[in-house]
C-alpha cells in the first residue's frame, strides 16, 4: 500500500525556523550541501555550553532523594490509611524525575567519568528505579544513533504502536484493530508503559551481551524487594494493590508524555539526510515550548534538538543553547520545529490517526 502523499512534518499550530533555500524540495525536507555540524559544534564550545555543572545535578539529585525519603517516611508513619493512596501518584512523578536523571547520567552530562556514570547510573536506575541501567544506555544510544529509522531506531520499531504506514499493512486480528484505533488508544496505552519497562529490564538480565550483569541483577532484585516489602508493611493487600496500580500508571503515563512529543510525527530521512549529522538531528526532532515550568516538568527533554545535537551537554545549559541552534538553522535554511505542548501532542496523536488511516480505509 502506498504512502499517502501527505507531508510527514505536522504543520498546524507548529512555529518553524527557516525555511529550505537549497537542494531538492520536493518533499519538503532540506539537503544542506555545507553540512555546519562542526562549526555549530565549536561555537557553542566557545560558549561553555558543553562544561560540566555539577551544583545544578547536585540541587536536583537533593530534591528528588529527599522527596522519596519523604513519601517512605510517611507511609512509615501512617500504616494502613487510605490516605497514603495520595502518594501514590507523588512517587510515579518521583520515580519519573529519577529515570529523567538516569537519561543524564547516561549521557556523561552529570560527570564526563565512565566509570563514574556507570556506578550512579547503576544506583539511580537499578537500585532506585527499578530499570536496567545497561539496556538503557544501548537503547537509548542506538535512538540518538538513527533517530526515526524505521530499522535501527528501536523507539520507532513497530509493536503494540506503529508509527509508518508500510509498518502497519501485514497487521491481522488484534493487531489491525488496535492500529486502526491507535490515536484513541495512545494515552491508555501509556499506563502500561512503566511496567513494560521494568520487564524489558529484566528479560535483558537473561540476554548475552549485558555488563555488569550480576550487579545488575542484584541491585534490580534489591529495588523490588524493597519496594514489595515497602508496601506489605505499610499497606493492606487491597491498598497495596491500588498503591501499585496508581503508582505505575502515573509514572507510565509520565514517562510516555515526556518523550513523546519529541520525534513522533517528524520526517523519517533518506540516506543523504542522515549521512548529515546536523540534518540527522534537527529535521527528526521536535522543541516544546513553555518556560521554566515545562523544562522542570519534561526534564530538559523539551530542549530535544539541542540534546540530540549535543547529548552530553548538561541539562540547565540546553536553554542557553537553543537560541543559538534556532538562529544557526535559520541562517541556514535549516526547518527547526518548536511548538507548545498542546501542539505536539495533537500532532504526534494526529500521525498515528493518519498511519492507522490504511487499515481503516481496507
Amino acid at each position: 500500500m502506498s504512502r499517502p502523499a501527505r507531508s510527514p512534518v505536522p504543520q498546524p499550530a507548529v512555529a518553524t525556523v527557516g525555511l529550505p533555500r537549497f537542494g531538492r524540495e520536493s518533499d519538503g525536507l532540506v539537503r544542506d550541501p555545507r553540512g555546519g555540524y562542526g562549526e555549530l559544534t565549536a561555537h557553542i564550545r566557545e560558549l561553555g555550553l558543553l562544561g560540566r555543572r555539577p551544583l545544578s545535578y547536585a540541587f536536583t539529585f537533593a530534591v528528588v532523594l529527599t522527596a522519596l525519603a519523604g513519601v517512605v517516611i510517611a507511609m512509615l508513619r501512617w500504616r494502613d490509611s487510605w490516605w497514603l493512596l495520595a502518594l501514590a501518584p507523588v512517587l510515579g512523578v518521583i520515580a519519573t524525575q529519577l529515570g529523567f536523571l538516569g537519561h543524564d547520567v547516561g549521557h556523561l552530562q552529570v560527570t564526563r567519568s565512565p566509570t563514574r556514570s556507570r556506578i550512579l547510573g547503576l544506583i539511580d536506575g537499578n537500585l532506585l528505579g527499578g530499570l536496567s541501567y545497561g539496556w538503557w544506555v544501548a537503547k537509548h544510544n542506538a535512538h540518538h544513533a538513527h533517530p526515526n529509522d524505521l530499522e535501527r531506531d528501536p523507539d520507532v520499531r513497530a509493536g503494540a504502536l506503529v508509527f509508518a504506514p508500510g509498518q502497519a499493512t501485514d497487521r491481522r486480528g488484534i493487531e489491525a484493530w488496535t492500529t486502526r484505533h491507535q490515536a484513541l488508544l495512545f494515552f491508555p496505552f501509556l499506563l502500561g508503559e512503566a511496567v513494560n519497562l521494568h520487564v524489558s529490564s529484566i528479560r535483558r538480565l537473561f540476554l548475552p551481551g549485558l555488563r555488569l550483569r550480576v550487579p545488575e541483577a542484584i541491585l534490580l532484585g534489591t529495588h523490588f524487594v524493597g519496594y514489595v516489602v515497602l508496601l506489605a508493611t505499610t499497606l493492606t493487600w487491597p491498598q497495596a494493590l491500588l498503591f501499585v496500580a496508581i503508582h505505575k500508571g502515573v509514572q507510565g503515563l509520565y514517562l510516555g508524555c515526556s518523550f513523546a512529543p519529541n520525534h513522533k510525527g517528524m520526517p523519517t530521512l533518506d540516506a543523504d539526510q542522515a549521512a548529515d549529522p546536523l540534518l540527522r538531528q534537527v529535521l527528526t526532532s521536535r522543541n516544546v515550548t513553555g518556560g521554566p515550568v515545562i523544562d522542570t516538568v519534561l526534564g530538559g527533554l523539551n530542549y530535544q534538538i539541542e540534546h540530540h545535537l549535543f547529548p552530553s551537554m548538561p541539562r540547565a545549559n540546553l536553554r542557553h543553547a537553543q537560541p543559538v541552534v534556532a538562529s544557526f538553522c535559520a541562517e541556514r535554511g535549516i526547518p527547526y520545529v518548536q511548538c507548545s505542548i498542546v501542539a505536539s501532542y495533537t500532532a504526534a496523536v494526529k500521525h498515528l490517526h493518519d498511519v492507522g488511516s490504511s487499515l481503516r480505509s481496507s
